[in-house]
Parts: C-alpha cells; sequence; structure tokens
C-alpha cells in the first residue's frame, strides 16, 4: 500500500477505524524520511478533516491528542491551526477545539531553537485573537432570544479558556514579545477588545460580564507588565534625598535646575518614594538648611536656594508624568505633613526672623504649585501654630530685615540691573556708578548675587561686569578730572566685584564658553593665571607676572615719587598686570636696604589708595611668591601683605571707598588664608562684617585622614541623615585622599556592618556622598573594586548577607545614576576641578583569568568597525555578544568599557562550576538591577549583559520568572525578543 500524502494517510486511518497508537505506528511507516510533522503540517491537517461537518469528527480527534500527548506536533502549530477556523456558528465544533486547548494552554513550554519559540509567541497571539473573536461572536449572539441560554454557555466556555490562558504569567511575557515581535498582529487584537467590549452591553448576566471585564483589563495590561512597581510604604525619612538636596544647596547653588531634577527623579525612582514623601523630604532638608548654614553668606545662599530655586525644581518635577495622580495633591499633602513637624518650623522662623512657611507657600502658589484655597488653609494653620509657639520675636530683631522677604524681593532688582547694564553708557558713565553704588552697599551684593546664582542668571551678571571692566579701557579721558575718576571707580567695582564671585560661587561662573582668540578681557586673563584660589598653585616667576620692563619701571617710579596718582594718566588693566613686577622690584629695594619702611608705607597707600584692585593683584602675586620663600625669608612680603590690607584713613579717596574695602578685605582674606595657615601668621582684617570663610579647614590637626573618614562616617550612619558640615569634610577628604582611597575605605566601612536595617540606610548615605562625584567613584567601584572582590575568593566571605546584599544595592545605584546622566555631560563645575582618572586605567581590563586575556581584550575592544559584522543575522551567537554591540555603543567610554566589562565578569561567574558567596552576590545584583528598571531598558546598563546569560540567570531560582526575563533583556532588537522567548518557553 503506498501512501502519497498526508490527507490519503488520515482518511484511510478513518476508513479502517484505527486506534490512536496504531494510527501513530503506521504514520511513522508511511513517512520514514525523518520530515518533522510540523513541516507537513500534520496538525492542520488533521483538523480539516476532524471539522468537516457540523459536529466534529471524533476519531481524528483523538489521533490529534495523541499527536498532542506524544508531542509529534508542536504547541504552536496546533494553536495556529485552531486560529484558522472561523466557522462559529458550529458549536460542537468550537467546544472540541476549546477542549484542545485545555491540553496545554495552562502549561506551554518549547525547549527547541530559539525560532520554534518565537513561533510559539505568534500561535499565542493569534489564539488569543482566535478566542476573542470566538467571544464577541457568542456576546452578539446573546440578543436573540431563542439562542440565549445557548449563547451564554458557549461565551462561558470561551471566557473560561480566556482567564486560563492570561491567568499564567508566562504566557502573557510570551505574548508581550508576540506583540513586539509582529505589530500589526497586536492591532487586531485591539480591534477584538473593541468589538467584545461593545457586544457585552447586550449581557444581562452580571458574572459573565465581570468575567469578561477581568480578561479584557488583563489584556490591556499586558503592554504594561513591566512598568507596575509598588511603592515603599513602611518608611517616612529618605536620607538620600535629603543629602542631595543639601549637597546642592551648599556646594553647587549656579548649578542648572534640570540635572538636579533628574538626580532627584532617579532617586524616587530606585528607592519607590510616594510622592507626597518626597517632596516633603525636599522641604524638609531645605529648612535643615535654613537652620545649620553658616551666618553670612552661606546664610544667603540657602535663602535664595529654598525660596527661589526649589520652588523652580519643583515645577520641573510636576511636568514628569504622575500616573492618575495631580501632583499639586502631592505637593499639598506634603506641607501637610510639613506643618507637623513644628519645632523644625519653629527654629527656622527663629532663625530667619519671620514666617518662613508662610512665604513658601506664597512662592508655591504663584508657581501654580498649590490651588489658592490650599494655600490659604496651610498659611491658616500655620499661623495657628505660630501663635502658639514660645515667643519668635524678640524685641532686638524686630528691626532687623528678614532674609527671605529680602531675597524674593532682590530677584526682580537682579533683572532690572541686567537690563541697566545693557543700555549704552558711552556718553554718561557716571548714571551707571549711581546704580553699583546702591549695590555695595551693606549687604545688597551678596543678596543680588544669591538671588542672581537660584534663578541661573549669574553667569549673564557676571558678563555684564567683564564687559564693564573691558569698557573702562575704551573711555575717552578729557582734561575734566571727572571722567577720569568715574573710569578708574568702573573699573575698580566691576573687578572687585567679579573677583567677590569668582570666590564665593567658583571661577567657572566668569569664565564664557568661547571668546574669540586675542580677545580674551582682561579680568578672565588675570583670574586664569595670577588668582590664587584653594588647590591652585600659582608659579610667582611666570611670565604673566612679568610684563613688558618699561611699563613696570614708570610705575615703580610713579608710586614712589608722587604723593598722590593721577587718574588721568593711568591705564589701569596694564597697572594690575604690571604691579606684581613692581612689587618685587620694591621688594628687593627693601631687602637691600635701599628703601626704608616709611617709603614702603607711602608706596602701599599709593596702590591701595585709590583703586582696591591694584592691592588685590599686588597680593595675588605676593600669596604666591610667600609659598616659595624659606621660613626665615618670609617677613617682608607678609608685612608688605599686612600694609596692603590695612584701609587708608585719609580724606583723599574716591567715593565709595569704604565699600570697597569691604569688599576687599573678604578678597584678601580668602587668598591669604591658607599661607598665613602654612606660615602660622595672623594677619587681622578690618572686620568687614563679613563672616569668616565658612567650611575652611575642616580636619583637625595632627589626625591621619582615614579615621576622619570613618569617624564622620560613623557619626553620620548613627545620625541617619548627612549635615553641610560632614558633606564639606568628605569633599575635601576626596579632594586629598583621591578616588580609590575614597572609594575603598567607604565600602569596607559598608561591608563591616551586620545589621540589615543598618546597612540599607548606610546604601542610602554612601549613594548620596557619592553623588560628590558619582562619575569618577562609579568608574572605581564598578572597575576596581568590585572585580577585586569578586575574583579574589579569600575576599568572599566578606560578600555575605546584609552587606554584601547591600553593596550589590549600592553598585546598581551609582551604575544607573552615571549611566544615565554621563551621556548629558553634567559634571559640575565643583567636579570638573577634580583630577580625572586617566581613561588608561579602564583600557588595561583585568584578565578573568590567566588563560584568556586576550579573548577579553578582544570581546571588549569590538570596535565600531565590526558593526556590520555584529549585527548581521547569521553570526553565531558569541559569548560576548550584548545589545550594546548591536546598537553600536563606543566601548572607548571609560563607562561602557567598567560596565561590559563588569557583565563579562558576572556572567563568567554566573557559568562557573563552583558557587559561593561570589555568585550569590550577582544574584543580588541583578536582581536589583531588575527592580530599579523602567519599563522599556533601552540604553539601560543591562544592555551590557552578554546574551548568553539570560538562560544562566535562569537557572538561578528567584531569578527564573518571566518578568525578570522580560526585564533584562533588550526587547527593541530582534536577537533580544528570540532570547527572551527561548528562555521563558523553556520555563
Amino acid at each position: 500500500m503506498k501512501v502519497v500524502n498526508l490527507k490519503q494517510a488520515i482518511l484511510q486511518a478513518w476508513k479502517e477505524r484505527w486506534s490512536d497508537y496504531q494510527w501513530a505506528i503506521n504514520m511513522k511507516r508511511f513517512f520514514p524520511r525523518g520530515a518533522t510533522w510540523d513541516i507537513l503540517n500534520l496538525a492542520e491537517a488533521l483538523l480539516e478533516q476532524a471539522m468537516i461537518g457540523p459536529s466534529p469528527n471524533p476519531l481524528i480527534l483523538s489521533y490529534l491528542k495523541y499527536a498532542i500527548s506524544s508531542q509529534m506536533v508542536s504547541y504552536s502549530t496546533v494553536l495556529m491551526a485552531i486560529s484558522k477556523f472561523d466557522d462559529f456558528s458550529r458549536d460542537l465544533c468550537v467546544q472540541a477545539l476549546l477542549e484542545i486547548m485545555d491540553m496545554f494552554c495552562d502549561r506551554l513550554s518549547c525547549h527547541g531553537k530559539a525560532e520554534e519559540c518565537i513561533s510559539l509567541c505568534r500561535a499565542l497571539l493569534s489564539a488569543l485573537n482566535w478566542l476573542l473573536r470566538c467571544a464577541a461572536f457568542y456576546a452578539e449572539k446573546v440578543k436573540e432570544t431563542l439562542e440565549q441560554v445557548a449563547a451564554e454557555a458557549q461565551l462561558k466556555m470561551c471566557l473560561e479558556r480566556l482567564e486560563k490562558m492570561l491567568g499564567s504569567t508566562k504566557n502573557r511575557a510570551l505574548i508581550h514579545i508576540a506583540k513586539l515581535e509582529e505589530t500589526s498582529s497586536w492591532s487586531t487584537v485591539e480591534q477584538s477588545l473593541v468589538k467584545l467590549g461593545e457586544n457585552l452591553n447586550n449581557l444581562s448576566n452580571s458574572p459573565l460580564r465581570s468575567q469578561a471585564d477581568d480578561c479584557i483589563s488583563l489584556i490591556k495590561s499586558i503592554p504594561t507588565m513591566l512598568s507596575v512597581h509598588s511603592e515603599q510604604l513602611n518608611k517616612t525619612g529618605f536620607p538620600t534625598v535629603h543629602a542631595v538636596v543639601l549637597l546642592e544647596g551648599t556646594m553647587n547653588l549656579t548649578g542648572e535646575t534640570q540635572p538636579l531634577v533628574e538626580q532627584l527623579m532617579m532617586v524616587k525612582r530606585m528607592q519607590r518614594i510616594p510622592s507626597p514623601l518626597f517632596v516633603l523630604e525636599i522641604w524638609k532638608a531645605c529648612f535643615v538648611g535654613l537652620i545649620e548654614s553658616p551666618e553670612g553668606t552661606e546664610e544667603l545662599k540657602w535663602t535664595a536656594f529654598t525660596f527661589l530655586k526649589i520652588p523652580q525644581v519643583l515645577v520641573k518635577l510636576k511636568k514628569y508624568p504622575q500616573g492618575e495622580k495631580d501632583f499639586t495633591e502631592d505637593v499639598n499633602c506634603a506641607f501637610k505633613f510639613l506643618l507637623k513637624l513644628t519645632p523644625l518650623l519653629d527654629k527656622a522662623d527663629q532663625r530667619c526672623n519671620c514666617d518662613c512657611t508662610s512665604l513658601l507657600l506664597q512662592e508655591c502658589g504663584k508657581q501654580g504649585l498649590l490651588s489658592e484655597a490650599n494655600m490659604n488653609k496651610l498659611i491658616d494653620k500655620r499661623t495657628v501654630d505660630r501663635n502658639q509657639a514660645p515667643c519668635l520675636k524678640s524685641a532686638e530683631n524686630a528691626n532687623i530685615q528678614p532674609n527671605p522677604r529680602l531675597i524674593l524681593r532682590a530677584e526682580p532688582t537682579v533683572t532690572n540691573i541686567l537690563k541697566t547694564m545693557d543700555a549704552d553708557h558711552s556718553k554718561s558713565p557716571e548714571g551707571l556708578l549711581g546704580v553699583l553704588g546702591h549695590m555695595l552697599s551693606g549687604k545688597s551684593l551678596d543678596l543680588l548675587l544669591a538671588a542672581a546664582a537660584a534663578t541661573g542668571k549669574l553667569k549673564s551678571f557676571a558678563r555684564k561686569f567683564i564687559k564693564l571692566n573691558e569698557f573702562t579701557k575704551h573711555i575717552t579721558s578729557e582734561d575734566s578730572s571727572k571722567p577720569a575718576s568715574v573710569r578708574a571707580l568702573l573699573f575698580d567695582i566691576s573687578f572687585l566685584m567679579l573677583c567677590h564671585v569668582a570666590q564665593t560661587y567658583g571661577s567657572e561662573v566668569i569664565l564664557s564658553e568661547s571668546s574669540p582668540p586675542g580677545e580674551v578681557p582682561f579680568f578672565e586673563t588675570w583670574m586664569l593665571t595670577c588668582m590664587p584660589e584653594e588647590g591652585k598653585i600659582l608659579n610667582p616667576d611666570h611670565p604673566c607676572f612679568r610684563p613688558d620692563s618699561t611699563k613696570v619701571e614708570s610705575l615703580v617710579a610713579l608710586l614712589n615719587n608722587s604723593s598722590e596718582m593721577k587718574l588721568v594718566q593711568m591705564k589701569w588693566h596694564e597697572a594690575c598686570l604690571s604691579i606684581s613686577a613692581a612689587i618685587l622690584e620694591i621688594l628687593n629695594a627693601w631687602e637691600n636696604g635701599v628703601l626704608t619702611f616709611e617709603s614702603i608705607q607711602k608706596i602701599t597707600d599709593n596702590i591701595k589708595g585709590k583703586v582696591c584692585s591694584m592691592a588685590v593683584c599686588a597680593v595675588a602675586w605676593l600669596v604666591a611668591h610667600v609659598r616659595m620663600l624659606g621660613l626665615d625669608e618670609r617677613e617682608k612680603s607678609l608685612q608688605m601683605i599686612r600694609q596692603l590690607a590695612t584701609p587708608l584713613c585719609s580724606e583723599n579717596t574716591l567715593q565709595f571707598y569704604n565699600e570697597r574695602v569691604v569688599i576687599m578685605s573678604s578678597i584678601l582674606e580668602h587668598m591669604c588664608a591658607d599661607v598665613l595657615q602654612q606660615t602660622a601668621t595672623q594677619i587681622k582684617f578690618p572686620s568687614t562684617g563679613m563672616d569668616t570663610i565658612p567650611y575652611w579647614n575642616l580636619l583637625p590637626p595632627k589626625k591621619p585622614i582615614k579615621e576622619v573618614l570613618t569617624s564622620v562616617f560613623t557619626k553620620v550612619l548613627e545620625k541617619g541623615w548627612v549635615d553641610s558640615h560632614s558633606i564639606h569634610v568628605f569633599d575635601t577628604l576626596l579632594h586629598m585622599g583621591g578616588v580609590y582611597w575614597f572609594c575603598n575605605n567607604l565600602v569596607k566601612e559598608l561591608l563591616k556592618e551586620t545589621r540589615k536595617e543598618h546597612t540599607l540606610r548606610a546604601v542610602e548615605l554612601l549613594y548620596a556622598i557619592f553623588c560628590l562625584d558619582m562619575q569618577q567613584l562609579t568608574l572605581t567601584l564598578l572597575g576596581h573594586i568590585l572585580p577585586n572582590l569578586l575574583t579574589d575568593s579569600s575576599k568572599w566571605h566578606m560578600l555575605m548577607d546584609p552587606p554584601g546584599k547591600a553593596l550589590a544595592k549600592l553598585s546598581v545605584w551609582c551604575a544607573l545614576s552615571s549611566y544615565s546622566s554621563h551621556n548629558k555631560g553634567q559634571a559640575s563645575a565643583r567636579q570638573k576641578k577634580r583630577h580625572r582618572e586617566d581613561i588608561e586605567d579602564y583600557i588595561s581590563l583585568f584578565p578573568l583569568d590567566d588563560t584568556q586575556p586576550s579573548k577579553l581584550m578582544r570581546l571588549l575592544s569590538s570596535n565600531e568597525e565590526d558593526a556590520n559584522i555584529l549585527s548581521s543575522p547569521n553570526r553565531s551567537m558569541s559569548s560576548s555578544l550584548s545589545a550594546s554591540q548591536l546598537h553600536i555603543i563606543s566601548m572607548r567610554d571609560p563607562l561602557n568599557r567598567v560596565l561590559a566589562n563588569l557583565f563579562l565578569l558576572i556572567s563568567s561567574i554566573l557559568g562557573a562550576k563552583t558557587a559561593g558567596t561570589h555568585t550569590q552576590f550577582v544574584q543580588w545584583f541583578m536582581e536589583e538591577c531588575v527592580d530599579c528598571l523602567e519599563q522599556g531598558s533601552r540604553g539601560s546598563i543591562l544592555q551590557f549583559m552578554p546574551f548568553t546569560m539570560v538562560s544562566e540567570l535562569v537557572k538561578v531560582s528567584t531569578m527564573s520568572s518571566p518578568k525578570i526575563v522580560l526585564a533584562i533583556t533588550d526587547l527593541s532588537l530582534p536577537l533580544g525578543r528570540r532570547v527572551a522567548a527561548k528562555a521563558i518557553a523553556a520555563l
């Protein structure tokens, strides 16, 4: 008997009434060539034959069931065959198909190649669509009175199957992959959903109705099945948010708001902080800052930060998608919580001498962060609380203007001053002097600068002053002395203000992005080459201090001979550049007895008599000079600094002399601080009403810095939050010890902790401390410290739970933060000063073991040239191929290199034959990655994970869930979808 094709074989079996196993034996005899039944489409052929009449053919159906049970046919071909049947009016046929689905739908699996797993995903999507069409058909049929009972029974059967299919997360995950693989099929599913929804309105039977609604909402949740994160509800304090805000307020007032907003959102997401508590924590940090900031400039900076910058930050946070919730409601809720912290608010009110909370509430109302009604309710509540507080207003404070009010008033003034300075002043420069004079009085300069810094206008402020300083070069001096004195004053005031800004807010604020070559403004040149700053060592013999000798000689003669300087002849910027060389001449003459002390006094009086900026330039050079001298040679130079710092008492000075001296003294004090400390000299700067230098000289003498680091960290950990003083100590230690030393010792401290709640708190605090220089500390942590711990078996015991788990959490948080911000190039000015780690450190990657350094180098040096090989489909899955290579990410970037390297190491640990705490560490690391990621993780750190690692991870019990597989693979890539489908189908 020769059988030609499948259909004939099935018909013959039916005619001769073979039993199912007999049929299977004969089929294998007919088709011995090893062709797979799926290629021959056996499932479809059987169904076609079984479904010819009004009721299904039971014998042929039994063959199909036998084929399914004995795995002759794959689940995907059976599902595809079922979904081709569309005559829903034949109830019995539909029932038979549903029963066939019952055989396997709740335990689908596939252990074949990735392609077969993807076909299973597609088939499942088709079957889902078929069930929806089927349900819609019967829901429609319920309308007909005669058919109602039968239609409801059929509908019930369909919905039960839908529930069963969607009840398994694994099936939903496979459908999720299919949706990305075939977007057109998903849109047909969406159309079927709409149709079913319309037809459900005919149903009076409520249990069926709710069952159908459940199925529909489950299907609609498939595209977002990864983004559902629960929020932390068992905590009320979040030290990381607190510390990030404190750090920003004390160290980075001039920074842009966007990076801060992104960093805060990152923390909120990683720690899953509910919105109201998140906003509350920001306000708490602001109030703590107001209370503990040192008096003077720092206090003004904090006030500006709290009242001007933070409302702007919240306005930007409001623009982030909040889901169902309304952000203004969260802000309202946060303020309600805040008002319960009466001691904190009372203390802040006492410090600021006003009702801070009400002022803040009004600011938030103006920015649209609170509704009018809520704002008034909160203000009333606070007023009642304040009336019960012990006397907040004392008599001596009554006439002091409170800082918050002054700052809020200073902000519009800044805008006005910027406008005024934009006008053309070449005709009458005197008008401008009035404005500047007004700025110099009392603390208005610091108020205006703080307001400008907090609102991002400080850079343009500085640019205007630089322009003004340049403008004085070009004022023509007529014979009258008026323009000459105005010119001198405009030069002097702009110079002093710029020095003051550079010292208070960092010199980066002043540098212009790009001046045309050869046209760098005088002040920028002077500041970069001649101005002493913390951590900047100047060479007193540098050519910048040695200008044209004829100019120097004439200046020395002028200073030495004339009883008074002639303003008309002076070119001030030239005088300021020549003064250093002039001082050297004068010092030598004094040392050699050519000049007496009296002559020196006359000379110094001349230097500081008219314009203070010459004295500033002179002291700048003297400071550099003193550093180079031996102990016994310093006396005369220091005496000269003393002379220059003492203000003149004569009547014959230019306008605003006292105000200018106040700023000059503060500038000189900052300049000389380091040198005076090194030479143990005291110079009494005239009491300026300004504060002593805040956060300076923080480290205790004669105590090793490692001890300082551990004691400060222990103190912070006990308190549970970082205060601004400790932040500055950490910053100093980071400068001093270097990135590796700092990171390594803090990680050691973390690994000493043995109590779970302590380790968690330590991680939250360490992450905040690492924000001092997140990029560099992350490179060190992931590139040096973790690999050392993971590859050295003698250190594995340190990675036990809880400290090991905490270190994994810290590593993931740092990696995510650095990766999300490093593409935007947001190193703050403070971090740019620090020595950057050399990229070479990360190019010499450590080998995983002695046998494979070359392989590792080869894997990681797959630069852009090989992109076409990588993306070609026939490339076998190399053990290291990862999504980042398919997205063609440059491996020259140190962070990308370190991440790729770390994931290769992790992959080799998972594939190793021995397990230990380091394997457990890797598992915690991956779990934390999954926990912290948002939906659609393309472009996250997991793209550096080799694709082969997915199948290794699934073997670990806690990682073997479909959601985790979806979260760790890059589903935007076809290869990523195949890897995920294969891993999930095998679960």
